[in-house]
């Protein structure tokens, strides 16, 4: 049985399905790990709902330039050909359809697709949309990171999302520490597993039904 994922091996998975010429938005969290291993071989553009295009990896030492930032506010390089426009443009952007990919972190991801990842509901909660819902509905797939199962172990994969949501039958694949998961038309298909069984797994995600591992490449 393969080992769980830590965050840099995760971000390492999800920059190796990234297609060749993808122009991609990643979120804050988890997601802006993906910009350190992408490889330079398959023209990857980057964009960063702030103002960008052409992001790099994040930013180190003498590299680091106080107004070369992300939308996390995270220090970043930028690479030959990088642009710079409105905030207005970059919305544009992602409502255009003009992102193949957006990678984004979740609260919670439902069997049918559905994304919640801004609000919890709680009264004192602080929410933070920023633009994930118009990178939730504006990108041509959208795919979640995150870990499977909160700190007391509750399934963040669930049949319906008890979270205010961010969009509707937008979530294609997710990326987990346990698993990477499929999600096509209200049916989750496991990819891959790490650290845990497909029976487990299916017990512990309480009336989530999971396909067997799918039988196709990784960028499927």
């Amino acid at each position: 049985m393969k080992p769980t994922l830590d965050r840099e091996a995760l971000a390492r998975l999800v920059a190796g399905d990234i297609p060749h010429g993808s122009y991609v938005n990643l979120g804050i969290g988890q997601p802006t790990q993906i910009s350190d291993f992408l490889s330079p071989e398959l023209q990857i553009t980057l964009h960063t709902e702030n103002g960008m295009l052409g992001m790099g990896p994040a930013a180190t030492a003498e590299e680091i330039d106080p107004d070369l930032i992300n939308a996390g506010k995270v220090a970043v390089t930028e690479l030959p050909g990088a642009a710079y426009f409105h905030q207005a443009d970059s919305f544009a952007i992602m409502r255009g359809g003009h992102l193949d990919i957006a990678v984004m972190g979740a609260l919670q991801v439902s069997a049918g697709g559905d994304l919640a990842n801004w609000h919890t509901g709680e009264p004192d909660a602080i929410p933070a949309v920023g633009g994930a819902m118009d990178l939730a509905v504006g990108a041509r797939q959208t795919w979640v990171m995150m870990t499977l199962f909160t700190r007391s172990g509750k399934p963040k994969i669930v049949p319906q999302c008890s979270y205010p949501l961010t969009g509707e039958y937008c979530v294609t694949r997710v990326y987990s520490d346990h698993a990477v998961l499929l999600i096509n038309d209200g049916v989750v298909t496991v990819r891959e597993l790490f650290g845990i069984s497909h029976a487990e797994l299916e017990s512990r995600l309480h009336g989530v039904r999971l396909s067997p591992a799918a039988r196709h490449g990784r960028n499927a």
